[in-house]
């Protein structure tokens, strides 16, 4: 870690949040909820959109998405990124939008993210095709696996071989999920759910049941950073961004060394380097949920609980409301919104929790909070390190 990187802790600071269209948005275009979203972020800072000169964003079906949206958004920013690198893209803007604000590139940045996934005529099935054209994985696409589940009832097919989890350690995994959800009003699904309703629910991919699937939503998400002097003069408690680490070692989950392991240990090594914490200093955590298993996997990769131990770290009821650790308390991918792409919703609801924004769902004194992102089939990871003022 270099000293450069310790020198932007808590240089910047998350200002404003906000979500728009999440569940099911009928008539909206993606742009829409972005813009929708983006908007409402920008007010929550108190800022005008004339004062983003910086913008971050990411799309699964436009490779230019950046052009049209600062276009539909009016705005000229001496700062772009569109890296895209799957669902953790939006975690992993936050360090280059960090250096752009210390060069003084730019003043105010603005990430954010619109998807239709639920609604739009063009979705999963059609995107998934021309993947097999525009984005070719030479191991997995001639055999037509049905990813992303396969990948991931993979992975979790080998963890239980290794290390004796069973389908009730990950069936609690998705009832945690569930009953932080029951607490958050802008949940999608929020009906009871049981052990047993997940060991029972209808098989994916083996070993993986519906249950243990994200949603497939609508919902846009937006957020604004700015230098950390400026941050204590605008209209909401600053968060400030501690550590943030990006990795990746693979496109496609064949191509894993071990499939039990993440680049998301690199990533929280980095992330905790730059932080000069570690995960057992970690009030709240919201892990990026596309399935059951990824919360498993991260909570050992990021330290919370030794390769092979989480089954047991999440049984009845760990990291459930009252639980010891809390974790994806607005209801994650699995009961919340996953809208294709779900990383800019896990770092929305630390930066709520770490405001006292949470009501129901909220955990009392939370001054540090974790938020990790997951891109295409455990391939890309980043995880951030977020804190009150306090915990500069």
């Amino acid at each position: 870690m270099s000293d450069g990187l310790k020198a932007l802790r808590g240089s910047a600071a998350i200002v404003g949040v906000a979500t728009f269209g999440c569940g099911e948005a009928h008539g909206f275009s993606e742009m829409e909820l972005l813009a929708r979203s983006a908007h409402a972020a920008v007010a929550d800072a108190g800022l005008k959109m004339s004062d983003i000169d910086g913008l971050c964003t990411a799309s699964v079906g436009s490779t230019m998405w950046p052009m049209p949206v600062i276009e539909y958004l009016g705005i000229r920013p001496s700062f772009i990124d569109g890296t895209m690198v799957g669902g953790s893209s939006f975690i992993a803007h936050l360090l280059p939008a960090m250096h752009a604000l210390q060069s003084g590139q730019c003043n105010a940045v603005l990430v954010c993210y619109g998807s239709t996934q639920r609604t739009a005529t063009f979705g999963r099935r059609e995107i998934a095709q021309a993947r097999r054209w525009m984005d070719p994985q030479p191991y997995e696409t001639p055999y037509e696996p049905f990813n992303p589940p396969s990948a991931y009832a993979l992975a979790a097919s080998r963890h239980m071989h290794l290390y004796g989890t069973t389908r009730r350690d990950l069936a609690e995994v998705a009832v945690a999920a569930r009953q932080w959800a029951q607490r958050n009003p802008e949940a999608f699904m929020r009906d009871p759910l049981s052990i047993d309703d997940v060991l029972n629910a209808r098989m994916v991919s083996d070993p993986l049941s519906v249950r243990d699937c994200c949603l497939v939503t609508d919902g846009g998400g937006a957020y604004v950073l700015v230098r950390a002097d400026r941050a204590k003069h605008l209209a909401k408690k600053p968060v400030y961004v501690l550590g943030n680490g990006t990795a990746c070692w693979n496109r496609q989950i064949s191509s894993m060394p071990d499939i039990t392991v993440t680049a998301a240990s690199e990533s929280g090594r980095q992330a905790y380097a730059m932080a000069g914490l570690s995960a057992k200093d970690m009030d709240v955590v919201e892990l990026y949920d596309a399935f059951t298993i990824n919360t498993l996997l991260f909570l050992e990769d990021l330290g919370f609980c030794a390769k092979g131990e989480a089954g047991a770290f999440v049984q009845n009821g760990g990291i459930a409301p009252g639980g010891h650790l809390p974790v994806n308390t607005n209801g994650g991918g699995l009961s919340c919104v996953h809208p294709g792409m779900y990383g800019i919703f896990a770092l929305i609801e630390a930066v709520r929790q770490l405001r006292g924004e949470g009501g129901e769902r909220q955990v009392p004194g939370a001054q540090i909070a974790l938020a990790h992102g997951n891109g295409g089939t455990l391939s890309s990871q980043s995880t951030a390190i977020l804190g009150t003022a306090a915990a500069l």
